[in-house]
């Protein structure tokens, strides 16, 4: 009994401490937390525990240290009934968790020190951390970033978008093709989320809608006879930096509303009695269907309305909570569509208020533009999206009779202020003519929004003088540029320890909340001492990514190369192909010249092409044949290495940029929105080598055009070239160099087994170039030119590439989100 008793009070005693460590964020506490956590929540010991039960057991240790931040977070929201801001996105591309949380919680220290006491590697614990598969690419990256800044300004605020099942793909490179794989990011688990059953809301689709006279004799509609379908909710918390705020990253998952059909499975057809279910699932498997199908579209759109519906009930629930008058939504809630994707959330919401509440139009749509704010992520009007009228008529019937009554009100606006243009209203309508119909979407978010944003300066510029010119000449108040930025704890702080542990000894650790205190780095640019020590830095990142591309591809590169890369998603616009191109030159050159390259040169390119974007597909074939033609030739073994790294994700990206000497931005001008990649290779140490084009603008006017290589053709220079009628071959005459790449490619030189392969590429560009690779060609083989004979004296780039540091204080996410916050959403935000 005395055993016992004795057994008992050191149970109470242990628990005691275990409740305790809730509160304790030192490395005891850390290790009390992980214990705990290895042996009650996933039941093992040190016999059977793994790689992956340490890092879900350190997470959830984390995690416990998040969730009472998080709790009291939310509790101050609801008593203080503050104004919200809801960022819609299709995709969050979130990467890995476990060490962006222990930076914003401030734990990063204690946990190393409890897992050295625990005989554990924190970077092997980190490395088991799948990357979470909710975006594809910049877009995705940004509304990370956002939520992040937006936690560290204290701005209450919520993301919504889907928690998909399969991520983009996971890439593999086998033959030098891209070859798609299941992205299973969630086969483990994740330690990270919270599902909410109890917020589950019915979405519903199809259908037919009816007309009735309510009892006051107004005409009333009903969506009746749908087809729905369950959204359940699932939580991620989204720690600040260091202030005690958690938001919250709310992601739908589809589920059917019933599990199966009883009567199919009574008379043994088990196929059938699960389809409904595993159909009605489909909606949340993986992002982005392929669209060039029918099947594709479809579920496309259903995605886009299946969050932000479910999005939408949410925002409505949480409201009545604490309010009772709907006309007062707008002083509560701010709803910012992050492009295209959501737009679909203004006329849910006007469907509940209309429907629902019973708003008059009038009031209502005060509401909808009182409450929602769009930002534009493109240029090219091909690339806004649009629905097929009959599509959109089957799947939300009542949408698109609301669509067309916003449509009828509006025109009748724009007649009123053009009388007679009736080429204006062709040009304005929501309705594209055609067969079939179209509905525009870009066209409704501007509608529906009181803000309509650029993500930078040339960007927002050409929204407004040409992809929506006639609607900024009926609301020019509505237009204005928020340049967009990257949150410097993820992409410095966590990605580049040296760096940043460098800079911090150096300045002081204000920076990591203020970026623009870096600017205090340029009284070491000409401190030989402080140059030798940023060298060191860069050196031994480079060599972190030799390793990695050495264990990984079995090449060994160089570590005291020039490392020029070019890492974005493969679109003919980003053009892989004037890199490749370029590389392929230098090639010819090394050949001609053995003694040409005193330093060796390595490029690095990265990225993945839509599955069912074949030129986006063979442009990778063609750099992995290119690379496979140079890594192989021995005369030139020691001078060039192409390199094509498969996979690329967040945390790729994390090794990436800190080894980086020279950054890529070579779009054709007018086409990039801004890029944010620019950004963080900027902030790491990196030179850009770019076009007048994005964000490249304003990095050169931070730093001053002699700290950035700026080449090519303007994008008014690229207009008036088309307009004109641009001729490739006239560049290629020209061109000793072009000329005999081409030869090149069309002697199969890089496709000697399939013969012809590359053709199309070949074609394309003797004979269309739509985004003018020949004509930009010489120019930026000429800039390349004088980034190499600067990169050969060590000293005056250190010097450049500590000026571009410091001078990237602009592009911090937190200085973007101010600007919403101030200018579009009205909320206060924390000045710390």
């Amino acid at each position: 009994m005395a055993k016992k008793s004795v057994a008992l009070m050191d149970n109470r005693k242990r628990r005691t401490n275990w409740v305790t460590v809730y509160k304790n964020m030192s490395k005891e506490g850390l290790k009390l937390s992980f214990h705990e956590h290895v042996e009650y929540t996933l039941a093992k010991d040190q016999y059977t525990s793994t790689p992956q039960d340490d890092f879900i057991a350190a997470a959830i240790a984390i995690r416990d240290r998040l969730v009472e931040r998080w709790i009291m977070t939310q509790q101050r929201y609801h008593d203080q009934n503050v104004k919200r801001v809801y960022y819609f996105s299709l995709e969050f591309l979130i990467g890995r968790l476990l060490g962006n949380n222990m930076i914003n919680l401030g734990l990063e220290e204690e946990l190393k020190r409890a897992f050295d006491d625990l005989g554990l590697d924190m970077e092997k614990v980190r490395e088991q951390e799948l990357d979470a598969g909710l975006g594809n690419g910049g877009l995705g990256r940004l509304a990370a970033c956002f939520l992040d800044s937006m936690a560290t300004l204290g701005i209450p605020a919520h993301g919504y978008g889907i928690r998909y099942d399969y991520g983009i793909f996971n890439q593999k490179i086998i033959n030098g093709y891209q070859v798609e794989f299941p992205d299973e990011w969630l086969r483990m688990g994740s330690p990270w989320e919270f599902a909410r059953p109890e917020y589950t809301v019915k979405i519903k689709f199809n259908g037919r809608t009816t007309m009735y006279e309510d009892q006051h004799g107004k005409l009333r509609v009903q969506w009746v006879d749908t087809d729905d379908i369950l959204a359940l909710p699932y939580d991620y918390p989204v720690p600040g930096y260091k202030n005690d705020i958690v938001n919250t990253l709310r992601l739908w998952a589809a589920r059917s509303t019933e599990d199966f059909d009883l009567s199919y499975f009574n008379d043994g057809d088990y196929e059938k009695a699960v389809y409904n279910k595993l159909f009605s699932e489909n909606i949340s498997k993986v992002l982005y269907p392929n669209d060039t199908v029918s099947q594709g579209r479809e579920l496309r759109l259903k995605q886009e309305y299946f969050f932000t519906a479910a999005s939408i009930a949410d925002i409505v629930r949480r409201f009545r909570m604490e309010n009772t008058d709907i006309r007062k939504f707008p002083e509560k809630a701010a709803i910012q569509l992050n492009d295209t994707h959501p737009s679909i959330a203004i006329v849910e919401l006007l469907r509940i208020l209309i429907d629902d509440f019973e708003v008059d139009w009038d009031a209502a749509w005060d509401i909808i533009v009182g409450t929602f704010a769009y930002t534009n992520h493109t240029i090219m009007p091909e690339a806004l999206e649009s629905w097929s009228v009959p599509l959109f008529e089957r799947l939300l019937p009542r949408h698109l009779q609301l669509i067309y009554e916003i449509n009828r009100r509006f025109l009748e606006e724009v007649s009123a202020k053009f009388p007679g243009d009736n080429d204006r209203l062709r040009r304005m309508s929501i309705i594209e003519e055609g067969n079939p119909k179209r509905v525009r979407m870009g066209f409704l978010s501007v509608i529906g929004s009181h803000s309509v944003n650029g993500v930078s300066e040339l960007h927002s510029s050409l929204v407004k003088t040409q992809l929506f010119r006639d609607f900024y000449e009926l609301w020019p108040e509505k237009f204005n540029n928020k340049t967009n930025g990257i949150t410097q704890r993820r992409w410095l702080r966590k990605a580049n320890t040296p760096l940043s542990g460098l800079i911090t000894e150096s300045i002081g650790d204000g920076w990591v909340m203020d970026l623009y205190q870096l600017e205090k780095l340029l009284k070491f640019k000409n401190d030989a001492s402080f140059r030798e020590k940023w060298q060191k830095v860069k050196d031994q990142n480079r060599i972190f990514l030799s390793n990695y591309i050495r264990e990984t591809l079995g090449v060994t590169v160089n570590p005291d190369s020039l490392f020029d890369v070019h890492i974005k998603r493969i679109h003919e616009y980003k053009r892989q192909l004037l890199f490749a191109f370029y590389v392929i030159s230098q090639y010819l050159k090394a050949k001609k010249n053995p003694n040409a390259f005193p330093i060796p040169k390595v490029f690095i390119s990265a990225g993945k092409a839509a599955p069912g974007y074949a030129m986006a597909k063979l442009i990778i074939k063609f750099i992995n044949s290119v690379g496979d033609v140079i890594n192989r030739d021995k005369s030139v073994k020691d001078k060039l290495k192409l390199i094509f790294l498969e996979n690329y994700r967040v945390s790729l990206a994390e090794k990436i940029f800190p080894a980086s000497d020279l950054s890529e931005q070579i779009s054709t001008a007018g086409t990039e929105a801004s890029g944010t990649g620019c950004m963080k290779f900027m902030v790491n140490g990196a030179l850009t080598i770019g076009t007048y084009d994005g964000a490249n603008i304003e990095i050169a006017k931070e730093v001053g055009e002699d700290n950035i290589f700026l080449f090519g053709l303007k994008a008014g220079e690229i207009q008036k070239l088309r307009a004109k009628g641009y001729d490739p071959q006239a560049y290629i005459r020209r061109s000793p160099v072009l000329r005999e790449i081409f030869s090149l490619i069309s002697s199969n030189f890089f496709s000697p087994v399939e013969f012809g392969l590359f053709e199309p590429i070949a074609n394309n560009l003797k004979y269309v170039d739509y985004f003018c690779v020949c004509a930009d060609f010489e120019a930026y083989c000429a800039k390349q030119e004088e980034v190499y004979n600067i990169y050969r004296n060590r000293g005056e780039w250190t010097q450049k590439s500590i000026i571009n540091v410091a001078k990237s204080g602009k592009f911090s996410s937190d200085r973007t989100i101010k600007e919403y916050a101030r200018d579009i959403w009205d909320v206060p935000f924390e000045k710390r």
